[in-house]
């Protein structure tokens, strides 16, 4: 008999440090995986949508380069969207994903801006241009 193989825990970032990374001249790519209309009312800077449905197929697209830094999140603590997309990613073979689990909730709390968008879903927004549609407004 085998040993069962035990799933590697997800690397986890906070606010704090995702907000330097955001800042930094490499930023990761920043993934939401909520629906678009969740998207759509704010969502952190920069960051595309990846719901779980279709995902696979979007995050191959949205995401070819598997060595990228990655970071996914959804609306909470609570909410488990961002762990199963990581787990996803691992199993298409990204290597440098994190989970930044506070997610919206967090990200809101401590006052940082939220982008605001129409319609930047994995398929619409190539990294390119992502950062050129994006309107930030300050939350509090």
């Amino acid at each position: 008999m085998f040993p069962e193989a035990v799933p590697t825990p997800a690397r986890a970032i906070s606010v704090a440090e995702l907000a330097l990374r955001l800042g930094s001249e490499r930023p990761p790519l920043v993934a939401e995986i909520l629906g678009p209309q969740h998207f759509a009312s704010g969502h952190l800077p920069g960051a595309i949508n990846l719901p779980l449905e279709g995902f696979a197929a979007a995050a191959l697209r949205a995401l070819p380069d598997k060595a990228a830094e990655i970071v996914v999140y959804c609306a909470s603590s609570t909410c488990q969207n961002s762990d199963m997309a990581e787990r996803k990613l691992a199993s298409l073979g990204y290597t440098n994903v994190s989970v930044f689990r506070g997610g919206k909730a967090d990200w809101k709390a401590t006052a940082r801006a939220f982008g605001v968008s129409d319609n930047l879903t994995a398929g619409n927004n190539p990294p390119s241009t992502r950062h050129q549609r994006l309107k930030t407004t300050k939350r509090s």
